[in-house]
């Protein structure tokens, strides 16, 4: 009982404060906002790339090459990638160069050469692609012709090939700006308890009240995990106002496996709460909270909350920094659930969020302890 009335004298405390209100809530919202709008364009998955022309010389004299060649442009021919014959006099490299083409493409009998354009390296990306898989199903075929002849038509069997293949974790639903930021700035949030939970006994010392909390018929124990308690309580409702508001609002994306995300999200703020609470035992004095909140900012940064960071951040010391974020952690591992449908991915992440909070815990409750008042 002693616990439960901590708890909820410090969620009352913490939501007469406007100030923490402000901050836990509609900067986060403001930002979302901000950021969402200004990077639209950032995290759009539509490129139009239009027509496509290629410029192709043939020098096999007609040969298999040639003729399994020209069936191929016709079937691309439909997708929009216009494949033209070298003029005489032309050169190749040249009308590339010129950007009259995105490609050159020579066949010869030694096989198929091709100049891409560095001004269209999209296009051009695509047009080699298809080539690569042409070249594929060409080499099959030559296979079993020296084989078995009479099959060789059964390689281009099957109708209509799919000389491009999209491939992506869920082509139906992308992350938008509004998408991302959503998630990114919960995230943050969440990770923002360890700002509060920093002072959580140095304000209780500031006001007087420790010498009376300590002298009042309650355990060190009780008055430990009822403040803790009260502080995720408090924490946790901002990080589902910020959902709410988001998905409900900005309209943004949360897949369809909210429980679990609420885990990790639970999990975070748990871990964060006993990471301020343990810098604040260890730094002491009003400086802790400051130190904590740098680190926490630092956090933020380096865990992609204010700009996107792929998931090839680079191996060095920026790369070990962006790693060993938390925020970090949870972006990644929130990105699969909801983008993914992959529910196995958050299980790492609460446990690492876990297992910190635990050890941030019991570093706090033995510095506690040693301590004659709180």
């Amino acid at each position: 009982m002693n616990i439960l009335s901590i708890a909820l004298k410090e969620i009352k405390q913490d939501f007469r404060d406007r100030r923490t209100l402000l901050f836990l809530l509609v900067f986060p919202i403001v930002l979302m906002l901000i950021l969402g709008l200004a990077l639209t364009n950032a995290f759009s998955s539509d490129v139009s790339i239009g027509d496509l022309k290629v410029v192709v010389k043939d020098a096999t004299g007609g040969g298999e090459l040639s003729q399994a060649f020209t069936t191929f442009t016709k079937e691309v021919g439909k997708t929009g990638v216009v494949f033209e014959s070298l003029q005489p006099g032309e050169n190749g490299r040249e009308e590339v160069e010129n950007n009259r083409y995105t490609d050159y493409v020579e066949l010869t009998n030694q096989g198929i050469s091709v100049y891409g354009s560095s001004r269209d390296p999209i296009g051009s990306n695509i047009v080699q692609g298809m080539l690569a898989s042409f070249t594929d199903k060409y080499n099959a075929a030559a296979a079993v012709a020296r084989i078995e002849p009479a099959k060789t038509e059964m390689v281009f069997a099957g109708g209509k090939q799919d000389y491009i293949k999209e491939l992506s974790v869920d082509p139906d639903r992308t992350p938008g700006s509004i998408d991302y930021y959503a998630l990114a700035m919960t995230v943050m949030v969440a990770m923002w308890a360890a700002m509060p939970a920093g002072g959580l006994i140095q304000r209780e010392i500031g006001r007087g009240t420790a010498v009376r909390l300590v002298t009042a018929p309650v355990r060190k124990s009780e008055i430990f995990i009822g403040k803790i308690l009260g502080g995720i309580v408090t924490n946790l409702l901002c990080v589902i106002v910020i959902i709410l508001f988001s998905k409900y609002v900005f309209k943004a994306y949360w897949g369809s496996h909210m429980g679990i995300v609420l885990v990790v999200l639970v999990s975070e703020v748990v871990m964060a709460m006993s990471l301020g609470l343990a810098g604040g035992y260890l730094l002491k004095g009003a400086a802790s909270r400051g130190i904590i909140s740098l680190v926490v900012q630092l956090m933020s940064f380096f865990g992609g909350a204010y700009f996107p960071i792929g998931n090839d951040s680079g191996g060095g010391f920026m790369g070990f920094l962006v790693n060993l974020s938390p925020i970090r952690w949870a972006n990644r591992g929130l990105t699969q659930v909801i983008y993914g449908n992959d529910v196995s991915a958050a299980w790492p992440v609460v446990g690492i969020n876990i297992g910190f909070a635990a050890l941030f815990l019991g570093a706090s409750m033995i510095m506690m302890r040693r301590r004659e008042g709180l």
